[in-house]
This record gives C-alpha cells, sequence and structure tokens, in this order.
C-alpha cells in the first residue's frame, strides 16, 4: 500500500472513534434528560438525513477539491455539532449536524481509495478501511460508554477551571468535550493526506444543475448488472446494521438488564465479529468473486432473529461475534465491487454519494419505522424479528435477482467481471 494510505487511515479512525463514542454520549444525554425511547432511538435516523437530503452535492464537492481537505472541513463540522450539543442545542438536531459532517467526509474518504489504487487492491485496502472503521467503532462504543460511566464521568467532572464556569454538570456533557479533542486528532491527520494528482472537477455556479446528474448516476449504477447487485446489497447491509447499533442498546437493557455502559460492550462485540470478517474477508476474496457472499446475509438475517431466544451473557458475546463475522465478510468485497463499477460509471466521489444516498436513506427509513414503532409501544424484540425477516427476506430476493442476470445478460456480466479481473479499463492484462 502507498504511504498515503495510511494517513487515510489514521484520519478515518479517529473521526469513526468519537461518532461513536458521541452516539453512546448523546443516547446518555436523553435518558438523563427524561427523553422518550423514540427520541432515543431517533438519532440514527436524524444521523443519516444529511446524507439523503445533500446526496446531489456532496460527490461533487469532494470530487472539487483535493479529498484531505474535503475531510478536514467535514471534521470541523462534526466539532460544531459537538458544540451544540454541550451548550444546550438539543441532541437530535446536534447530531444531525453531526451527520451533515460525515455525510460530506464519506465521499472523500471512499473515493481516495479508488484514486490512489488500482483495481487489484481495492479489495485489500477496503477491508482494512472497513476493520480499522470497525475497531474504531469498537473502541468508540466503548469510549463512550466509558466516559458517561459513573467512575470516570466523576472524574471528568471533578476538573475545575478558577474564575471560569464551563456549565460541564453531567457525565454526558463531560464526555462530549473530550470527544471534540479526538476530532482535533483526526483534523491534523486529514491536512497530512497527499494530493493523489487526480484532476479536479469543478462544481458548477448553479448548485441545483447537479440534482439532475445526480439522479443520472444513480439510473447508471442501478442499471448496471453488477453495480444494481452490489449497490442492493450494501444498501441492505447498512440500513440494518446502523440502527441494530442502537436496537442492540435496547436489546442489551430489556433482555439483560444492561446499563448504557454495559450494553456499550455488546455493541463493540457485533463491530469485533465484522472487523475480523472484514479482514479475513480482505486476505481471501477477490474483486470478480464477490457477488457468491449472498448466502451470507440470508445467515445473518436468520442469526438476528435467533437474538430473541437468547438471555445470558455468555451466550450473547460469541454469537454477537459471529453475527458481525459474517456482515464483515460479506460487506467487504460488496463494497470493493461497488466502488470499482462507480468508479468506472461516474468517478469516485458521485459514485460514493450515491452508495450514501442509497445506504442512508435506508437507514433513515428504517430507523423512522423504528422510531415511530417504539413511540407505538413495539419492544426491541419486536424489532429484532422484523429486522431479522427483512434482512433474509430481502437478500434472497437479490440472489434470485442476479441469478436472472447469469441467464439473461450472460454476455455482459462477463464482460464487466473480465474488466473486475484487471487493472486496466479496458479488462485486458
Amino acid at each position: 500500500m502507498k504511504r498515503g494510505f495510511y494517513t487515510i487511515m489514521a484520519a478515518q479512525f479517529f473521526s469513526s472513534l468519537a461518532d461513536n463514542a458521541l452516539f453512546v454520549a448523546a443516547v446518555e444525554l436523553l435518558i438523563t434528560s427524561g427523553a422518550a425511547e423514540w427520541q432515543r432511538a431517533a438519532l440514527v435516523p436524524m444521523f443519516a438525513l444529511f446524507y439523503v437530503v445533500l446526496a446531489p452535492f456532496v460527490g461533487a464537492f469532494a470530487d472539487a477539491l483535493p479529498k484531505g481537505w474535503v475531510m478536514f472541513i467535514s471534521n470541523a463540522i462534526k466539532v460544531v455539532g459537538c458544540l451544540m450539543m454541550l451548550f444546550g442545542t438539543h441532541p437530535l438536531l446536534s447530531y444531525a449536524i453531526v451527520g451533515l459532517g460525515a455525510a460530506a467526509y464519506s465521499p472523500a474518504k471512499y473515493g481516495i481509495l479508488t484514486e490512489l489504487l488500482p483495481p487489484s487492491q481495492l479489495v485489500k485496502a477496503n477491508g482494512w478501511i472497513e476493520g480499522l472503521t470497525i475497531a474504531s467503532i469498537i473502541l468508540g462504543i466503548l469510549l463512550g460508554g466509558q466516559l458517561v460511566g459513573h467512575a470516570i464521568a466523576s472524574r471528568l467532572l471533578s476538573f475545575d477551571l478558577p474564575l471560569i464556569d464551563t456549565g460541564i454538570d453531567t457525565g454526558p456533557e463531560a464526555a462530549i468535550f473530550v470527544l471534540i479533542f479526538v476530532y482535533a486528532i483526526a483534523a491534523w491527520f486529514n491536512l497530512r493526506i497527499p494530493h493523489t494528482g487526480v484532476e479536479m472537477r469543478a462544481m458548477p455556479r448553479n448548485p441545483l444543475e447537479l440534482v439532475p446528474d445526480f439522479w443520472n448516476c444513480n439510473s447508471r449504477l442501478w442499471r448496471d448488472k453488477l453495480g444494481q447487485i452490489s449497490l442492493a446489497t450494501t444498501t441492505l447491509f447498512w440500513g440494518v446494521s446502523g440502527n441494530l447499533r442502537y436496537i442492540i442498546l435496547a436489546w442489551s437493557a430489556a433482555a439483560l438488564g444492561y446499563s448504557t455502559t454495559q450494553a456499550s460492550t455488546l455493541s463493540g462485540v457485533v463491530a469485533l465479529g465484522t472487523a475480523v470478517g472484514a479482514v479475513v474477508a480482505s486476505m481471501r476474496m477477490r474483486l470478480e468473486s464477490a457477488t457468491s457472499v449472498m448466502p451470507l446475509g440470508i445467515a445473518m438475517g436468520v442469526l438476528v432473529i435467533l437474538m430473541n431466544y437468547i438471555g445470558n451473557v455468555w451466550v450473547a458475546a460469541p454469537f454477537l461475534i459471529l453475527l458481525g463475522g459474517l456482515g464483515g465478510f460479506l460487506v467487504v468485497p460488496m463494497n470493493a465491487l461497488l466502488q470499482h463499477r462507480g468508479h468506472n460509471l461516474m468517478g469516485a466521489g458521485r459514485s460514493i454519494a450515491v452508495q450514501n444516498f442509497n445506504e442512508q436513506a435506508c437507514i433513515l427509513g428504517l430507523g423512522a419505522f423504528y422510531s415511530l414503532s417504539a413511540g407505538l409501544g413495539l419492544s426491541a424484540f419486536g424489532a429484532i424479528t422484523v429486522f431479522g425477516v427483512v434482512v433474509a427476506g430481502i437478500m434472497w430476493l437479490i440472489q434470485r435477482w442476479h441469478a436472472w442476470n447469469q441467464k439473461h445478460h450472460k454476455e455482459e456480466l462477463d464482460h464487466l467481471l473480465a474488466i473486475a479481473r484487471h487493472d486496466n479499463p479496458d479488462g485486458h492484462p
């Protein structure tokens, strides 16, 4: 891997670490303020909101500037969201602003991989990026859980500045203050990401011109016989896993009687399994064989339903590691295939924006459904059953879709797979 790849990984690690720790702090902030269950569940779709609303614009923005600068600016927006939450703005609105920063960050983070590396290294690069991202999820959720826990929160609150009233009076507020410095570390790495030498694409004077261009890119990816399968799979995976992050917190409280600090450890366990699966996939899978992992998606859906029958943490931990492992092995090759097709069809930034739009729209839709259901009394057990059935059923349909393509569009698929096997865009070695 080129040297700049490791700088990108470090920047991504610290930014994602803070994002996930902030999620736990926001949940605890809502709990301590007496907010309803549906508001806590709504944190997930609120984070996804700007991914969907700004999807036509963030990809072009990422392609118009050096991607290290885009990541730096996006990181600064996340800090603004932290400060808003710290000084009294409602956590749902504040976390939406953090999501705005993340929406702008993502096309640059993934798009730079296709500028820096050839297709033959994309699966490996995605494996490391996803593995490290999920390591940051594990550590971020654990960090957030510990920061809001009594032991560390009481020590943080014991610090006092002479003659200055900081207004930081609770554990969640102290945690948010600490996380601002984690974002600062990410910003330091952002500024050290090298230029790739790829020509920038200027933003149009009228940003609204990007909307029809974005929908055209979205349609092209959905029409591509490999792009549509990988996009459908990753959209479903991230839509469900994004909401499971909160549902596992709710399930841990209902099934095991866990506090937020204790429940955060189980969310980290799922991410640990995903990291292992991602790294194994990066070593074992090739780009042209990515579609062979689809049966794992059906297995994931079945395992999600089986969570309802677990009431012991010693059973829950290895079970959640297995669930995460299947997800990691599924998403890495599919993500790499999607990036490869998107880069060939429309450019890195725009293709990642299309991917984010679809994935975050799924998170937003499923999260809104769960938040509404929680408001109407749906239990965590009921939500898990619904999510499991959705995963298994839709993954089966995607598998049948690909089989239909293999039968009716074999020549086109063979050509696209030939391109994926080689680093040259014409498909020849």
